[in-house]
């Protein structure tokens, strides 16, 4: 009885303070060119930024929700709110609380997971702050180095070598489960290359393809049983 109060009293302000923090969030990144905009005189043309964001918002919507069904589950209350408003998900918030959950060995919709998640995505906020913080001030003294021929591939692949690394520990499980979705989507990318910046919608897809041969492959086990 004492841990599931505790739980909902975690569960309950975990809430509160993500609301409050969305909304101020919120309010702070769209007043924000408002504000800039009446200090200096010169505010938008909100017709021109309402076409503008029609052109491009509707993917980003659908996108956006699309996110929000599939990493919540994962991430958990805490760590939902703390991934969206700190953004960065895919790069970084995403690999970093499946690595946690993996060290700690929790399972998804657990309330050990969701703290576990939570602690890690703090942890990745606050590493990135401290990052970018040195960055900016060691960005002109390290700038021949950053610009450097020798270390431009490294760059260039640093995002496929963190999500190569991190995904094996998972496909390494099933190949054959991993090997499907993963060729079907390969392929689609070389025949479309434009869909690569749609990789949060084909996420569903994707997903859908390997939960129905998960649940095949379960029902032919079954049947042999």
């Amino acid at each position: 009885m004492d841990r599931e109060t505790y739980l909902e009293k975690y569960d309950r302000s975990t809430h509160i303070l993500g609301r409050a923090a969305c909304a101020i969030t919120l309010v702070m990144l769209v007043g924000a060119p408002f504000l800039i905009g009446f200090i200096l005189g010169a505010l938008p043309d909100l017709s021109a930024a309402a076409k503008g964001f029609l052109s491009v918002g509707i993917i980003w919507t659908v996108s956006s929700v699309v996110e929000f069904l599939v990493y919540t589950p994962m991430l958990g209350a805490g760590g939902g709110y703390l991934a969206f408003i700190t953004g960065n998900l895919i790069n970084m918030k995403i690999p970093c609380a499946m690595n946690a959950r993996e060290i700690a060995g929790t399972q998804a919709g657990t309330p050990e997971n969701e703290i576990i998640s939570t602690l890690s995505i703090a942890a990745s906020s606050l590493t990135t702050i401290t990052v970018l913080a040195l960055g900016v001030l060691l960005l002109v003294p390290l700038q021949p180095v950053l610009q450097s021929e020798a270390l431009q591939p490294g760059f260039a692949n640093v995002v496929p070598a963190l999500f190569g690394a991190m995904a094996y520990q998972y496909f390494r499980r099933n190949i054959k489960l991993a090997l499907v979705p993963l060729s079907i989507m390969t392929v689609l990318f070389i025949l479309v290359p434009s869909l690569i910046s749609q990789t949060s919608l084909l996420i569903l897809p994707s997903g859908a393809i390997s939960i129905g041969l998960a649940y095949l492959s379960w029902k032919k086990k079954g049947a042999k049983a």
